[in-house]
């Protein structure tokens, strides 16, 4: 187990990387659905401010968590647009006569997901490939 361990742990540095790239591109895709209004989707049609906004963050930060540049800041702003999203948008969607609490009925589990993804990357940095460890390297 303890060979197991240090194989794996060879590789955490370039796996937060590409995890980071995932994240990324996942948000990022929900920003050019919100925004560019591409692919067309009937739920992204006449959508409030709120949620125009945040497909620009989604759409910025997403892009910046590809890059790995400023990566813990952005993935903290992500990570609370996350959990404003669940509790505005999913939390108290309306069920039979009742608010439906429970994530994977009232369709959160993205939302807590990514929120949770994001706060790990706020802590974690962007890895061994990404824009700010490029510049670290450098200074």
């Amino acid at each position: 187990m303890d060979q197991f361990n240090r194989t794996l742990a060879r590789w955490e540095p370039m796996v937060l990387s590409i995890f980071r790239i995932m994240v990324g591109l996942l948000l990022f895709q929900y920003g050019i659905a919100k925004i560019l209004k591409y692919p067309v989707l009937p739920y992204f049609a006449n959508i409030p401010p709120l949620i125009t906004t945040a497909g620009a963050l989604e759409l910025i930060l997403g892009a910046l968590l590809i890059l790995g540049l400023f990566t813990r800041l952005s993935a903290f702003i992500l990570s609370g647009e996350m959990a404003f999203a669940y509790f505005m948008g999913h939390m108290f969607k309306a069920g039979v006569g009742a608010p439906v609490l429970i994530p994977l009925l009232n369709g959160g589990n993205a939302a807590i997901l990514f929120c949770f993804a994001c706060l790990y990357l706020a802590c974690a940095g962007g890895g061994v490939w990404s824009v700010d460890a490029m510049m670290r390297r450098r200074a």
